[in-house]
Order: structure tokens, then sequence, then C-alpha cells
């Protein structure tokens, strides 16, 4: 599998029952950095969660996320560098992509992990809050939940919502219907473009009423 190979390239072990986080971009405070350190070093040390991290950014970020590879080497896998062709092996291969970003205008990592089948947990902002319905009982129910959200920038509020995640992976039956929910969302630029012609003849219409009022 995706997951399998992910592992074996990140010198992991193959756990099959533990979720495997993936986290890719820049590595500063503006993509929530500043709320994945505290969990990680937590998680790793007590949680049966693994991590692929890929990115480059800010130096303390560098050293406390190397210092767990080494210290955590069956629970965290770091890679400092920018390789697009691992970026997507890791949004194929991950069980969670992880985006809690103080902004994020528009973002496409978590669109290119739900065609993966990849659940995203993020921070409910900019596109991120356009793109990821929350799962919560009644969007479980109706199959309307494609991930995992948060408001408050924190790593408590973070840590909530990675922990509402992992029990939800333990149910492989509501798991496979995040995926498969997410996977089935088409996100391309014909669906924008329809929705966007549609807006447009629709305010035509409003205003051709109102002149002809």
């Amino acid at each position: 599998s995706c997951k399998s190979a992910l592992q074996r390239e990140l010198g992991l072990p193959q756990a099959p029952d533990a979720p495997l986080v993936g986290v890719v971009g820049r590595l500063a405070d503006q993509k929530g950095l500043d709320l994945v350190a505290p969990v990680i070093q937590e998680w790793a040390r007590t949680e049966q969660v693994q991590w692929a991290i890929l990115g480059t950014g800010e130096p303390k970020y560098h050293e406390l996320l190397s210092d767990l590879a080494k210290q955590c080497p069956d629970q965290v896998a770091v890679r400092l560098e920018f390789s697009n062709s691992l970026a997507h092996r890791i949004e194929a291969g991950a069980d969670i992509f992880l985006m809690p970003s103080q902004f994020e205008p528009c973002g496409l990592n978590q669109l290119y992990s739900l065609r993966y089948g990849t659940v995203p947990v993020v921070r409910a902002t900019g596109g991120l809050a356009d793109t990821i319905t929350d799962a919560t009982e009644t969007t479980l129910a109706n199959s309307s939940a494609n991930g995992f959200s948060f408001e408050d920038h924190t790593a408590l509020a973070l840590a909530k919502t990675l922990r509402r995640a992992t029990a939800v992976f333990a149910d492989r039956e509501l798991w496979q219907r995040l995926t498969t929910t997410g996977m089935r969302q088409d996100w391309s630029w014909r669906h924008s473009a329809r929705e966007y012609v549609s807006l447009y003849e629709a305010s035509m219409a409003k205003r051709r009423s109102m002149i002809a009022d």
C-alpha cells in the first residue's frame, strides 16, 4: 500500500493500527508549527501515532523536529528539504494530513490529500474552512464530512481535534466513509467555472428583473 511504501521510505516501522500524520510545507508559525510543536513533542512519547514531516523553514523547528526524529525514530520521520514528489507520496500515504494554518487564502495540499483519500485536519480559516467539512455526529451520519477542523488557534484545540480524528480512525467503517466522501468531491476548475457561470446568470437575471420593474 501507499502507507507501507511511505513507512519503508522514511524508515518508520509498519504499524497498521497507528495513524500516520503527514505535514508538508513551510515550517513556520504561519503554517501552524507553533501549534504542532507542543503536540508532537508530547504525542511522540505517549501516543500510538506516527508523523511524517517534510519542509524547510524556521531554524527552531528544524532543530526541534530533528531532535525528535533522533529520540523517537519509530514515531517521527523528518525530511528538512523541498521535494514535490515526496510531498505527494506523503499526501497519498498518510492517514491524516495536518494543516493548522494561522491563515490560508486558498490551500492546495488539503485538496490533494482529499483526492488521495487522506483525511485533512485543518484550522477553519480561509480556503481550509471553504473546503473541509468537520466530522460531527450529523455530518458523519449524512456523509457530508470530509475531514476535521477547529477554530481556536491553540495547541489544545489542535490536540483535541487530532484526538477526535484518531478515535474515528479506529472505526474502519466511519473512516472509509470519510475517505470516500473526500475522494468523490470535485474541486477542479471545471467545477468552479460552473459555479461562476451560475452566479453570473443569476446576477444577470436579477438585474433584468429590476430593470423590468
